[in-house]
Formats: structure tokens, C-alpha cells, sequence
């Protein structure tokens, strides 16, 4: 199947990378791509349909690219703060899904329990996208790859190396690497890894596509060659009370000057934001001409409207 014959998505739902194929995340970017050339004069598929945003985290571009992304497709949104009262607290997730289907017609689900979205998608009848748990970040993978591409064009042979947390960003980065043919070295200190069954079932899909899945805890080693180093911050939302233990155990992988000279010419420096210049990664870095991290953010904006118009071609049945 070529990405000229997709023009929507197996699954009802948007929910991991690992669900996509090869061939869908091709798609994507292909109709990001077509979007952002055309932003402003592209035709709105998406006229009259109403997207449900479910936030119990805070968020910059999350927010923004899916509320203006909607828009520009012709539809609208309904932004729900979830931050104070946890979701299934004052109402089962069940019921907020079997309410929100007749009133909507996609969700965006922004939480900390992974299985909050699950649940979600499993019990609604509407597309759901992840747009962040604990566990997982597709929306940031899949930009971060479709920026890559922008960048380089095709992938294979080309090697990322992510230093710092193996968080859900991270996983995220493994499962789209793995699909897509790209190797991916991940550098973390001990017992910060990524999550062994992500990486593991990683491998067996990149033995198909080529890739090459490597775990070390040698940030000198890892970063050598590199065609791309990305980071992230060191504790993410929930973990607040480890920012100083934390601060000490990874100081020995901040993404500096010295790093990035380690890495291959022309390397560039990546970043899923937001940045803590002077932490995970210094200033000169970060503001660097090797910096394509704002370049990242802007394309989060096609990828979901690119995302959002190929599930709702899939589920048109679903809503009208």
C-alpha cells in the first residue's frame, strides 16, 4: 500500500505510534506537508465539526496548535480544564465518553494516566488523540520525524541520539524511529531507561524497517557521530519534587557545546519543549544554528491538522 492510496487511518484512534504503519506515517506527513505549503488557502474538510480538548495537564502548543489547527480545517473547539478535578473523579470516564460522542466529534485528551485515554477511545464512539500521557507523546514523535524528513528527506541511515529521561516522549521517538527505518540511540542515566517492554517490542518492528535500537548510559559513546541529538526536560509534570535529586544525577548529560561537537557535522539539536537553558541543554545550544526546536513547534501545528483530517475521513460515519 503506497501513501498516494491512504488518505485516512486504519484506527479509529490516535492513541500510540506503535498502532500506525509505515505507510500511515507517510501519510501524515505527506498531508502535513501539502497543509503547511497551503496554510491559508487549503479547502476546510473539517467545516462544522467540533473537537472536545480535555486537559488535566498545562500546555503552550499542545493547546494552541490543536485549537487553531481545527479552525483553520473550518471547525471549532471546547477547551476543558481538568487540572483541579482529575479525570473520572466527579464523573466515570465511561459517561463523559458516551456524552461527549453525541455532542462532538473528535476528543484531544492531554492527561497523566495512560490508561485514562484508553479508557476513553475504548468507550466513545469518536476519534481520540493522545496529546500526551505519562507513558506516551505520538503528536510530538510524529513532528519531530515529519521535521526530520523536512530536513534530510528520507531517514534510513540517519541516527538520532536522545539523551536524558526515558520518558513518554522518548518512547515515543523509539516507536516512530522503529517504523520508520531510522536508527536511534537512547542515553540515559541508570535506572532513567526507557520503558523495557516500548524498547523491546521496538526491535521487532525495526528488524523490518532497518533500524537500529540502542539503550546505554555513555553519554560520550552515544553522542559520537550523531545526525541529530534531542533532550528533554529532566523531570516532567508530576515530578516536581525531584527536580534537585534529579538536577545531580543528570548533570553528566546536559546537552552542551562539547556534546555537540562529538556529533556528526551539521548535526542538529532537538528539543520537544519547554527548555530549561543552563539544564538539559545550555544556551548556546539551544539558540544555536543547529536549534531547529521552534522549526519542531510550528510543525506541530500541520501534523495534527494532518492527523485530524485522516481520522475523521475514516470516521465519517460516526458523527455528521
Amino acid at each position: 500500500m503506497t501513501t498516494e492510496t491512504i488518505t485516512q487511518l486504519s484506527h479509529k484512534d490516535l492513541l500510540s505510534i506503535a498502532s500506525l504503519s509505515a505507510a500511515e506515517i507517510q501519510a501524515i506527513f505527506k498531508t502535513a506537508a501539502r497543509l503547511k505549503a497551503e496554510r491559508g488557502r487549503h479547502e476546510q474538510p473539517l467545516s462544522g465539526k467540533r473537537l472536545a480538548m480535555i486537559f488535566e495537564k498545562d500546555s503552550l502548543r499542545t493547546r494552541f496548535t490543536f485549537d487553531v489547527g481545527i479552525q483553520e480545517l473550518g471547525g471549532s473547539a471546547v477547551f476543558l480544564d481538568h487540572r483541579d478535578a482529575r479525570l473520572g473523579s466527579r464523573e466515570s470516564i465511561r459517561d463523559m465518553a458516551r456524552n461527549l460522542e453525541r455532542w462532538m466529534h473528535l476528543i484531544v485528551l492531554r492527561t497523566f494516566r495512560h490508561r485514562a485515554v484508553v479508557e476513553m477511545a475504548k468507550n466513545c464512539e469518536i476519534p481520540v488523540i493522545n496529546g500526551l500521557t505519562d507513558f506516551l507523546h505520538p503528536c510530538q514523535g510524529l513532528t519531530d520525524l515529519f521535521t526530520l524528513t523536512e530536513q534530510w528527506g528520507d531517514l534510513h541511515g540517519k541516527r538520532l541520539c536522545y539523551v536524558g529521561d526515558g520518558n513518554n516522549t522518548c518512547h515515543s521517538l523509539i516507536h516512530a524511529c522503529a517504523k520508520l527505518g531510522m536508527d536511534i540511540t537512547v542515553c540515559s542515566p541508570e535506572g532513567y531507561e526507557p520503558n523495557s517492554r516500548v524498547v523491546n517490542e521496538s526491535m521487532k518492528v525495526a528488524r523490518e524497517s532497518g533500524s537500529e535500537i540502542s539503550i546505554t548510559n555513555d553519554p560520550v559513546a552515544a553522542t559520537l557521530g550523531a545526525d541529530a541529538l534531542y533532550t528533554d526536560v529532566w523531570a516532567s509534570m508530576g515530578q516536581e519534587d525531584e527536580i534537585e535529586e534529579r538536577a545531580a544525577i543528570f548533570a553528566d548529560y546536559q546537552v552542551d557545546e562539547e556534546m555537540l561537537e562529538r556529533a556528526a557535522p551539521g548535526a542538529l539539536f532537538m528539543h520537544c519543549l519547554p527548555a530549561h537553558r543552563g539544564a538539559e541543554v545550555t544556551a548556546a545550544v539551544m539558540d544555536g544554528p543547529a536549534s531547529i526546536v521552534f522549526e519542531i513547534a510550528e510543525n506541530r501545528l500541520h501534523v495534527q491538522k494532518a492527523i485530524m483530517m485522516l481520522l475523521v475521513t475514516a470516521n465519517q460515519g460516526t458523527r455528521s
